[in-house]
């Protein structure tokens, strides 16, 4: 698999796509960032997997799985994100971009954009009202509402078949997502942000419900989980709590018993 980079620097020229430039440049061009991800990836992803990735943005985690061999089933509800996605990796008949949000069930939802900064774009009304206000997010300002899809992981289950990994970043909706899975998967991660500590805890007893056993955490953009054996539910949702304010974002992996911890590290 190898990106085109034709596309990506028309999308970076392009005054249209400017809302998505910080973004492209942010995720795209930085060779040690990429070897990082695909190693904390490689935990989970094997050649020929089937990944989602729930939350896709401008499709850099995309890559990562594309790099270990993987195929993808990618959603992404905005328009300039879901059009860098299919012009970044046109002609890969290995990467399916879906414009939708994933949710708890078929219906249409309200998303709420933020036009400067578009990847905190959420589905969420709860995380904007937590962001309001809150240390080192003054300057965010969601200035604009769209009425998207949704579909529920089940659904892309049965649509694609079921994914070795699924990664799951959608902005204090995670819960919600979680909500239209009715089975544990082999692994998955979800976002959580020091804004919105509730969401996490209920993303922790869903996953728990499920059948996800074992669980370690990696923070902000470090591609590095924290935990050198992998932890209990309730040992993850403790250490969540007590993470000061200031460390603002992270991903918590889960892994069902079918899927070995040891084999993981």
């Amino acid at each position: 698999m190898v990106i085109s980079k034709e596309a990506l620097e028309s999308l970076k020229a392009d005054p249209a796509a400017s809302a998505i430039r910080r973004s492209l440049e942010f995720y795209y061009g930085d060779p040690r960032q990429d070897a990082a991800m695909d190693a904390l990836y490689a935990k989970f992803v094997r050649p020929g997997d089937l990944v989602f990735d729930i939350g896709a943005h401008v499709g850099d985690r995309i890559g990562s799985f594309r790099r270990l061999g993987a195929r993808v089933v990618a959603l992404e509800p905005q328009p300039l994100c879901i059009r860098a996605i299919r012009d970044i990796y046109a002609g890969d008949d290995d990467v399916t971009a879906v414009e939708a949000v994933c949710g708890p069930r078929e219906e249409t939802v309200k998303f709420y954009v933020n036009s400067a900064n578009p990847t905190v774009s959420t589905a969420s009304p709860d995380f904007v009202k937590a962001a309001d206000g809150a240390a080192g997010w003054q300057d965010e300002v969601w200035d604009s509402e769209v009425v998207v899809p949704a579909v529920t992981l089940d659904t892309l289950i049965e649509d694609h078949g079921t994914p070795a990994f699924t990664k799951i970043d959608v902005e204090g909706f995670e819960d919600s997502v979680l909500a239209g899975l009715s089975r544990a998967l082999p692994a998955l991660s979800f976002e959580f942000t020091t804004i919105e500590r509730a969401v996490e805890q209920r993303c922790l007893e869903r996953v728990a419900t499920l059948g996800f056993t074992s669980f370690n955490v990696s923070m902000g953009e470090s591609m590095a989980l924290e935990f050198a054996d992998w932890v209990s539910h309730e040992t993850m949702a403790a250490h969540v709590l007590a993470l000061p304010h200031e460390a603002n974002s992270g991903d918590i992996y889960c892994l069902s018993p079918a899927t070995d911890p040891s084999a993981r590290s």
